[in-house]
C-alpha cells in the first residue's frame, strides 16, 4: 500500500513543480520525508525572453483641407 501512495505523492509532486507551485512541493517534501523516502532535487526551469519585438509605424496620407 505505501508504494501506491508514495508513487503517487511523487506524481503530484511532479504536477506541483510544473505549475511553479513551491509550497505545495515542499508540503509535499514533508509527507515522502515522513514516509522515509528523500525527495528529488527541486530543478524549476524557466524560459529566456530576449525575444525583439516588432512595433508597426502608422503612416496617415495627409489632411484635406475642407473647401
Amino acid at each position: 500500500m505505501n508504494k501506491h501512495l508514495i508513487a503517487s505523492l511523487r506524481a503530484e509532486r511532479e504536477a506541483y513543480l510544473v505549475r511553479g507551485l513551491m509550497d505545495r512541493v515542499a508540503e509535499v517534501d514533508r509527507v515522502l520525508a515522513s514516509f522515509g523516502e528523500k525527495s528529488d532535487a527541486t530543478v524549476v526551469e524557466t524560459a529566456a525572453m530576449d525575444v525583439a519585438v516588432e512595433q508597426t509605424k502608422v503612416v496617415r496620407g495627409r489632411k484635406r483641407k475642407k473647401a
